[in-house]
């Protein structure tokens, strides 16, 4: 098991919102923690977002609360009415601001949340002594699961200053629905270090654009996609190069956990492009070959048809500068374009396509430009999960 950081703990619950699993959580801190946080760029976004944008404004938040399975999106003024009522409920349970609260939410979009269930929990959780108990990540990752099939957790640590040791843990949910813009899924990120909150958001911003913002299984932006990131300022404070890259090793780990775990899939695919004019481009081009229902397919059937990697980049249309006389196209360590495989060299890399992990590797030859982006094969089993989900 995970622990968490000093000063925090958590609280999961099965409060009936769709089975009898977990399906409600809060991450609670003993004090006030800097915080930064990001959210989807939907049109169409839940009161969730709306309210907790507002929150973390401040950079500042004591508590996240979690509703699973069901996302309140798109009920009107009684969803917002019910977020608000949720954050409230948790901030009385813990003593704090109800601005201090960011409230997620994840799961099915067009239903309220189930309030009278909602606020029998919340009276009961203001009144037990200590609800606070959990003090592992594992429960609370799996409290915020839909159709995930594990829970996703992620821990590392850094120095600092004054020679101790500083702990990062993160936890997640999300295996469809997912091409983030500007956030992703459902992240959650605790640390003891003592971080300044304008430099705690702009590292996080950083983080997530290259790890979690770099995710992709169907092209489907969430409505409530959310990640945020709490510091207790227990451990001490920590110089901020290393601290960044710790936390990036903990949102790389989550990132991968989610491409394994997208819905049906067999394979991570990650798709590595470099040489580009610069990182912008490189991201263009690797999002638009690891979106390509034609090359996740052809990954699922050990398929190696560069072609449809090649089709991918072409698709670029407004990148008038890419050329392909200087692309090269590699399946792992073997290049397929413009040096072209023989048919029996071909068909070897179709066991190398069998793997659990596959890499697609572009280079564009125009410039020092590169991006990584990650994602998953596609198959049967996500068409079924999905036929069938709110049924």
């Amino acid at each position: 098991m995970t622990a968490l950081p000093q000063g925090f703990s958590a609280h999961v619950a099965a409060i009936g919102i769709k089975d009898d699993t977990d399906d409600f959580l809060v991450l609670a801190a003993e004090r006030t923690c800097s915080a930064a946080a990001v959210f989807t760029r939907s049109r169409f976004v839940g009161p969730s977002v709306t309210l907790s944008r507002a929150h973390v404004a401040d950079h500042q938040l004591r508590a996240v609360v979690v509703v699973s399975k069901n996302a309140n999106v798109a009920t009107g003024e009684q969803g917002a009415s019910d977020a608000a009522e949720l954050a409230a409920g948790v901030a009385t349970a813990i003593g704090c601001p109800t601005d201090d609260v960011l409230v997620a939410s994840t799961g099915v979009i067009g239903r309220p949340y189930p309030m009278p269930r909602i606020r029998h929990h919340l009276a009961t959780l203001a009144s037990v002594s200590t609800p606070f108990a959990i003090t592992e990540a594992e429960p609370a990752a799996a409290a915020i699961m839909t159709t995930d099939t594990v829970a996703k957790v992620a821990s590392t640590t850094c120095a600092t200053l004054d020679g101790g040791v500083a702990k990062i843990v993160g936890i997640a949910k999300g295996v469809g629905m997912i091409e983030p813009d500007m956030a992703t899924l459902l992240a959650f990120f605790l640390t003891d270090a003592a971080v300044d909150a304008s430099e705690l958001d702009a590292c996080f911003r950083r983080v997530i654009d290259r790890t979690l913002n770099a995710v992709s299984i169907d092209t489907d932006t969430s409505t409530s996609d959310t990640a945020a990131m709490l510091a207790s300022g227990l451990a001490g404070p920590v110089a901020l190069d290393p601290f960044e890259e710790a936390l990036a090793e903990v949102a790389l780990s989550l990132t991968l956990q989610i491409a394994r775990d997208g819905e049906g899939a067999t394979t991570l695919i990650e798709v590595r492009v470099d040489g580009a004019r610069d990182d912008d481009q490189a991201r263009r081009v690797a999002k638009v070959i690891v979106n390509s229902p034609l090359v996740k397919t052809a990954v699922h059937g050990a398929d190696p048809n560069w072609g449809r990697v090649a089709m991918a980049i072409g698709k670029c249309a407004d990148d008038t500068d890419i050329d392909q006389e200087r692309v090269t196209i590699r399946f792992g360590a073997d290049e397929v374009y413009p040096h072209l495989l023989a048919d029996e060299s071909l068909a070897k890399l179709s066991s190398y396509l069998e793997g659990d992990d596959v890499l697609i590797h572009v280079s564009l030859g125009i410039a020092s430009g590169r991006f990584t982006a990650y994602g998953c094969d596609l198959t049967d089993g996500y068409v079924r999960i999905n036929a069938d989900y709110t049924t």
